[in-house]
Parts: C-alpha cells; structure tokens; sequence
C-alpha cells in the first residue's frame, strides 16, 4: 500500500479522511517482562500483576503479568505509523492532548501489540492545524482493542526565513 502524502496546511484534504475506516495495523511489537519491569521502576508502579511472575501466575486471572496501561499509551508514538497516510510540510508535530483515553483489555507480558487510527476531526488554529485521530491498540491476533485513545496533534508550518540586511 502506498501512503497517500497530505500537506498539515490541506485542511480539505485531511477533513475529506473523516469517517473513513481505520487505518491497516502497523508495526507489531513485543511487550516483554524486561519492558514492563524497566516501565515500574522507571514509574514507580510496582504492583505486582505487573511485575511478580509468580505470584500472578497463582493468583492473577490472567495467570501471568500484564502491561501497565500507561505503558500502552507511551508505546504508540512507535506503533502509530501510518502506512496510508503521511502528513508533510509542517516543521513539527505537537502532542496537544487527549480527549479520550479507555483501557479495555489485558495485555499479556510477551504479547506482540500493533496499532491504527483514523482522523476524527481537522481544525485550522492560529498556530497550525489540529488533527484529532482515534488509535487502537490491539494485541495482535485479538478482536477487542487493548487501549482506545484519542490524540490530538498541532502540525505547525515552518518559521519564515529570515534575510540579513
């Protein structure tokens, strides 16, 4: 599939990508005990679903650990590359916040995660353009998303250049 390429500053042409379906998965990823526990320490959230091996393999209902979900959200800047979209010319694409973020199912350590996403709303703001996209998280081979969140991200033009007098 060939990504169709989208200036950040066609508005018209981004906002004609609203209530398409979602984008094909992308890269798959591996979430390992190694992630999760460098994810605890690095947090502080030690709880151990997430990192006590055996202890959630006795008494967890999943029989082994699982991902911390904030460790889910922090993978996707990696795991939302589009392959049907790319959107250029802007000097920088901001985080500017979520609107939506649900944690809806476990993610076994040692299971691979993919994500997609798909434009949910375009607007022109002073600074830029803001585009908001739903992303789904999935481990790979399950129907039901993992995580659910809705970012969006200010695309800003390039500073003019400016001449020496």
């Amino acid at each position: 599939m060939t990504a169709q390429t989208l200036r950040f500053d066609d508005v018209e042409a981004l906002r004609a990508r609203i209530g398409e379906d979602f984008s094909p998965w992308g890269p798959q990823l591996e979430v390992s005990q190694d992630m999760i526990d460098r994810f605890a320490e690095l947090t502080g959230d030690r709880q151990w679903i997430h990192t006590d091996v055996e202890r959630a393999r006795r008494e967890s209902p999943y029989k082994t650990t699982i991902a911390h979900g904030f460790l889910l959200l922090s993978l996707l800047p990696v795991l939302r590359q589009r392959v049907d979209l790319q959107i250029t010319g802007h000097a920088q694409a901001i985080h500017y916040g979520a609107d939506r973020v649900r944690f809806m199912a476990p993610v076994p350590a040692g299971s691979r995660v993919h994500a997609r996403a798909r434009i949910t709303a375009v607007e022109t703001r002073p600074t830029g353009t803001l585009v908001t996209e739903e992303i789904q998280l999935a481990v790979v081979g399950q129907d039901k998303p993992a995580l659910s969140y809705t970012m969006l991200v200010l695309y800003q033009a390039p500073s003019p250049v400016r001449t020496q007098a």
